[in-house]
C-alpha cells in the first residue's frame, strides 16, 4: 500500500502540465521570480540476487531488495518539492520537502532544507537553518536522480556519510577570474535522523567543516573535511566486556559509540567536456567506534551519443580492520570461557555488518527520452570480502560473510 501510494504520487506530479506550474511562479517585475516552485523524483525497481539480506541505498532505510522483496520499489524511489522565495534582492528563503522510505517503512515527508540566505555581495553569502552538507561532488543534488548519470551514487563512497543536511549556519565565498573559479564553503551545526533499527536515533552535535571547489572550463576539483561528535544507539552487549576487567573495559571503550569524534575527508574530481565524462571520488571516515575506520573510492566514465549515455563504474570499500581478537580466552576460568567466546563472536559479527569491504563493477545506460525525463538501466556485480557483509542490511541468520551479489536497477527520473 505504501509503495502504491508513492507510485501514484510520482505519476501525478509527472502528469502536471507546465502551464499549471506557472501559476505558482510570481515575478517581482525586475526579472527575478519572487516565488518559484520546482519538483523532482525517482521511481525505480531494484532486484537483488541475495535473498538473505537487503540492499539499500542508505543505512537509514528499513528494508530494500533481496530478503524483504526480491524486487523492491523503495530503494531509490522518492518525490521532492522545493519552494524558493526572494524577499529582497539579497534576501531569500528555500524550503525543500522529500518523501522517501523512512526508518519505519513509511513515506512520511520530511524537511530536507529550510533556510534563509543573505547575499552580502554577488560572491559572498551566509545561510541559517537547515542546509546541505557539501561533502561530495553531488551533495547539492544527491536526492535528484536526474542530475547524475547512474541509478544512484556509488554506495561505497556516499555511504561514508549518509547524513545529507545540517541545522546551523554556513557561508560561501567565490573567487573567480576568466575561466577559473574557486568556491569555499564552511559550515557549523548539528543533525538528527532515525535509524533503520526502528527506535534508535543517530545525531551529530558541534559539527564543523569546509569544502573547496575549483572549476576550470570542463574540470572540477572538490576537497572537503567534516568533523563531528556522533551520538548513535549503542550496542548493549559491549558493556558485558567490562565484567572481564581492564582488557574488557579497553574493548568496550574502543567500540562504544556515545559520543565519539568522527572525521570524514573527501577528494573528488570530474572532467566533462560534453560528449563524454570521467569522474572519481575518494573518501575516508574515522569514527573511533564500531562504525570503524574505513575508506571508499570509485572511478566512472561514460559517453553521450544523442539521447543515450552508456557508462561504467568501478568502486571499492575497504577498512583498516573489521575484526578484533577480543578477549584472550587463555587463563580464564573454565566457567567464563564460553561467555567470553560468545562476546568475541558477537563483536566480530557487529564489525562485519558495520564496516563494509567490497568491490563493485557497474555497467549501465541512461536514455533521455523526453525533456526533463530519463530512464536508466544498471547492473551491479559486487564481490564481498571474505570477512564482510559489505553494505548489505537486514542480514539474516545463516548468511555467511563473503560471496557475490548481483543487482539490476531500472529507474525513471524527472525534474520540473
Amino acid at each position: 500500500m505504501k509503495v502504491s501510494l508513492t507510485r501514484i504520487t510520482l505519476l501525478v506530479l509527472m502528469a502536471v502540465p507546465s502551464y499549471a506550474l506557472a501559476a505558482v511562479t510570481l515575478d517581482t517585475g525586475a526579472g527575478t521570480p519572487w516565488l518559484s516552485f520546482s519538483a523532482f523524483g525517482t521511481l525505480d525497481e531494484v532486484h537483488s540476487s541475495q535473498d538473505k539480506a537487503d540492499f539499500t541505498s542508505n543505512v537509514f532505510q528499513l528494508n530494500g531488495a533481496g530478503y524483504t522483496r526480491s524486487w523492491s520499489a523503495v530503494v531509490d524511489s522518492l518525490v521532492g518539492a522545493q519552494l524558493t522565495a526572494n524577499f529582497l534582492s539579497n534576501l531569500s528563503a528555500v524550503v525543500q520537502v522529500i518523501a522517501e522510505q523512512n526508518y519505519n517503512g513509511t513515506f512520511t515527508p520530511h524537511i530536507e532544507w529550510a533556510n534563509l540566505k543573505y547575499q552580502f555581495t554577488p560572491d559572498l553569502s551566509v545561510r541559517a537553518g537547515r542546509s546541505v552538507l557539501p561533502t561530495f561532488l553531488f551533495s547539492d543534488t544527491r536526492k535528484v536522480g536526474y542530475t547524475y548519470p547512474w541509478a544512484r551514487p556509488p554506495v561505497e563512497v556516499y555511504g561514508l556519510l549518509p547524513l545529507t543536511s545540517s541545522d546551523g549556519v554556513d557561508f560561501s565565498e567565490r573567487l573567480h577570474g576568466g575561466n577559473l573559479s574557486n568556491t569555499l564553503q564552511g559550515n557549523f551545526g548539528q543533525s538528527s535522523v532515525q535509524n533503520e533499527n526502528g527506535g534508535g536515533t543517530a545525531s551529530t552535535k558541534g559539527s564543523y567543516g569546509f569544502s573547496d571547489t575549483t572549476e576550470y572550463e570542463s574540470f572540477t576539483l572538490r576537497l572537503s573535511y567534516q568533523h563531528t561528535r556522533l551520538f548513535i544507539a549503542g550496542v548493549p552487549f559491549l558493556d558485558e566486556f567490562r565484567l572481564f576487567g581492564p582488557p574488557g573495559i579497553a574493548i568496550a571503550d574502543e567500540y562504544e559509540s556515545n559520543p565519539k569524534n568522527v572525521v570524514i575527508e573527501v577528494i573528488g574530481a570530474s572532467y566533462d567536456p560534453g560528449h563524454w565524462f570521467v569522474m572519481s571520488e575518494w573518501g575516508h571516515t574515522k569514527a573511533n567506534s564500531f562504525v570503524g575506520d574505513k575508506s571508499g573510492w570509485y572511478a566512472s566514465g561514460g559517453y553521450r551519443a544523442a539521447q543515450f549515455t552508456p557508462y561504467v563504474t568501478y568502486a571499492e570499500a575497504s577498512a583498516t580492520s573489521n575484526s578484533d581478537p577480543g578477549l584472550a580466552l587463555t587463563g580464564l576460568p573454565s566457567a567464563q570461557v564460553g561467555f567470553a567466546a560468545a562476546l568475541n563472536a558477537g563483536l566480530n559479527t557487529l564489525l562485519q555488518k558495520a564496516i563494509p569491504e567490497q568491490r563493485t563493477l557497474t555497467a549501465g545506460a541512461r536514455w533521455d527520452f523526453m525533456k526533463n525525463l530519463d530512464l536508466k538501466l544498471q547492473v551491479d556485480h559486487t564481490r564481498l570480502d571474505a570477512d564482510s557483509f559489505g553494505t548489505l542490511t537486514n542480514v539474516q541468520p545463516g548468511l555467511r560473510p563473503g560471496g557475490t551479489v548481483n543487482l539490476f536497477s531500472v529507474a525513471l527520473n524527472f525534474v520540473f
